[in-house]
């Protein structure tokens, strides 16, 4: 460190020993305050006016015993010493050539003295210049060639908090190198440290000039992986959501991101990854998994309403080690007014390169104001999950049993009983701050389709509507703080189906729009054609939402109320295409488990309010 930090730390300590003689006392939380021993005036900006009253000891007189009295020789001695004691806790803000002048002004007799600090903090200290120096291990290697090293190097000095023309204080200087030599650890240099750091101030000029060095310490690689506390679940589940090799460097992203892998693998219930921090093992350091499994089984029973659905019961079962197997069953029915279904999928755990193979089944009857559509379907796929990215491929088959409540011609027509089978994609990217309550970043959610239809009716004469057909959609959402707490949404939402006319896409394989995740005023899927008083799935669709929220007050900071916008509707064609409007505002309660929402709206088009209500976010 330079001489100019220990001057003012030698000083401040000088001045702080008068503080012997005032006598501090037990606080008392039922004891009245003692009064006031001067009266004191500091003139000075806010935010040093706020950190002398603090701090200066002349501003802490009330901490002198009841009872007793500051003798003026003491008062004396604390007016002499406040300049120095002034200057060095400005100094700590970067203030380095402060005036500052302590007066007694009059007072009458009896009164209590009457004491005024007047302070001018002059010009803040600026760094004029930062020599940054890396030794060790990390260094020799980027003089060497190394592209790796050499990248680190440069992203360490780029990140460097305080370069030239930046304020300097203690917190900034403070949290500058802290910052740095957190960097090196996170970039797998674990055992990073300073091998010396100056700050020499100039005073008379208001200028620092930084010079730190640092040593990397050597290059922690992973060695050994040591797992604790599995009882029921098959070791190599644990080890191949690692997905790193020994020999891999051991940085602090890739340790987190096996941490939260384990976490979301849903077997374990407590989770910690830790690298041994032993520079003289860093070439093969033992990262230790321990765990805390979750129960084998787990049943779970919910009750729920929404706009969309209505009100509706649910019972799932979990089971972690189906049949023996490292594999996870999973069973869930769900009974609403609108919505009955069943869904089962039977899932490996992880294996190697974080890829999961899967069947599942669902049998689904959905009801909306014109009909009825059962969809039973069967698939065979494999997933792949990371942090940022879910896959899922897969190959299904579909049977769609479509009843309209209406008996015309033309809405047999257009309501088919299909059988259809289709290779699958579905993706989803993303980049937020909170997967269950996010404020800033963005998802991407893209599905793609492609297969072959036979029809059972419906067709035109001749014509079963049987044939091939591709689908495709797309949803990108995001999210930005805006400053002064405000929030804002935004998504939107394209989808298209290609086929010949005549083909008769199965119907969940179509687009319907309205409610509450889609254009809220509307009621659910009723934004799609409508063929002899029956509404149908469109073949495009096109949906956008705008939406503004901030917290009601600063005591209920996850209540937020909201101001929102949204547009779009499903359509047999984009020629048929126009945008149904819906706006509104809305409540948000922030709970742990997702947001609940309460929204009301005015459906442009049917010139109507209505209430939508929902729970969780949609990627």
């Amino acid at each position: 460190m330079s001489a100019w930090p220990c001057a003012a730390s030698l000083t401040l300590s000088c001045v702080l020993c008068g503080c012997a003689a005032l006598k501090p006392i037990t606080p008392d939380a039922n004891a009245e305050p003692p009064p006031p021993q001067v009266l004191l005036t500091i003139a000075a900006p806010d935010e040093h006016k706020r950190l002398l009253e603090t701090h200066l000891d002349l501003a802490r007189l009330a901490i002198v015993a009841p009872g007793e009295t500051l003798s003026d020789t003491e008062l004396r001695r604390l007016e002499a010493a406040a300049p120095a004691q002034a200057r060095g806790l400005l100094a700590t803000q970067g203030y380095m050539n402060p005036d500052v002048t302590v007066q007694r002004e009059a007072s009458a007799p009896g009164e209590l003295p009457r004491v005024r600090i007047e302070v001018a903090p002059g010009a803040k200290s600026r760094i004029e210049r930062t020599d940054l120096d890396l030794q060790g291990p990390l260094a020799e290697a980027a003089a060497s060639g190394d592209a790796s090293a050499r990248e680190t190097l440069a992203g360490w000095r780029a990140a460097w908090r305080l370069p030239a023309g930046s304020d300097f204080s203690d917190s900034t200087w403070r949290d500058a190198k802290t910052a740095a030599l957190a960097r090196l650890r996170a970039a797998g240099y674990a055992s990073a440290n300073w091998s010396s750091t100056s700050a020499q101030v100039d005073a008379d000029r208001a200028s620092v000039h930084i010079v730190v060095r640092a040593d990397s310490g050597p290059l922690y690689r992973t060695g050994a992986l040591v797992i604790e506390g599995l009882e029921r679940q098959d070791e190599r589940s644990v080890r191949y959501l690692a997905n790193f090799a020994e020999g891999t460097p051991a940085t602090e992203a890739r340790l987190l991101d096996y941490q939260e892998r384990l976490q979301r693998a849903g077997l374990f219930e407590r989770v910690s990854v830790t690298l041994a921090p032993d520079p003289a093992s860093a070439a093969a350091a033992t990262v230790t998994a321990r765990l805390g499994e979750l129960p084998l089984q787990q049943a779970t029973a919910g009750v729920g309403i929404s706009a969309n659905n209505g009100p509706r019961v649910s019972l799932e079962h979990l089971h972690r080690r189906a049949f023996g197997e490292r594999a996870t069953l999973h069973n869930k029915i769900e009974i609403g007014r609108v919505r009955q279904a069943w869904d089962g999928e039977l899932a490996s755990h992880t294996l190697p390169g974080l890829y999961r193979n899967l069947v599942g089944g669902a049998v689904e009857r959905l009801e909306s104001d014109t009909d009825r559509v059962t969809a039973l379907r069967v698939r065979f796929g494999r997933a792949y999950d990371s942090q940022r990215i879910e896959r899922l491929a897969f190959v299904e088959v579909e049977r769609a049993l479509v009843r309209p409540f209406a008996t015309t011609l033309q809405a047999a027509q257009a309501n088919a009983d299909t059988t259809a089978a289709t290779v699958n994609f579905h993706g989803t990217w993303r980049d937020v701050d909170s997967v269950i309550l996010p404020t800033l970043g963005q998802s991407l959610a893209l599905q793609g389709a492609a297969g072959r239809v036979h029809g059972s009716g419906g067709g035109a004469v001749g014509n079963s509507g049987s044939g091939g057909f591709a689908r495709a959609y797309g949803r990108l959402q995001a999210w930005r703080p805006l400053g002064g707490n405000w929030y804002g949404q935004a998504r939107v939402e394209l989808g298209q189906v290609f086929a010949p006319g005549a083909v008769k896409v199965p119907e969940p394989q179509r687009f319907r729009a309205g409610g509450d995740d889609s254009v809220r005023g509307y009621a659910y899927r009723s934004l799609s054609p409508n063929v002899g008083g029956v509404d149908v799935g469109g073949r495009v669709l096109a949906t956008a939402s705008v939406e503004l929220a901030r917290p009601i007050s600063a005591k209920l900071p996850s209540v937020w109320w909201a101001a929102f916008i949204d547009a779009g509707r499903a359509a047999a064609s984009w020629n048929d295409w126009r945008a149904a409007w819906g706006a509104g505002l809305g409540l948000r309660w922030r709970s742990p488990v997702g947001p609940l929402r309460a929204d009301v709206a005015y459906g442009e088009e049917i010139r109507q309010w209505r209430l939508h209500l929902s729970v969780g976010i949609a990627f």
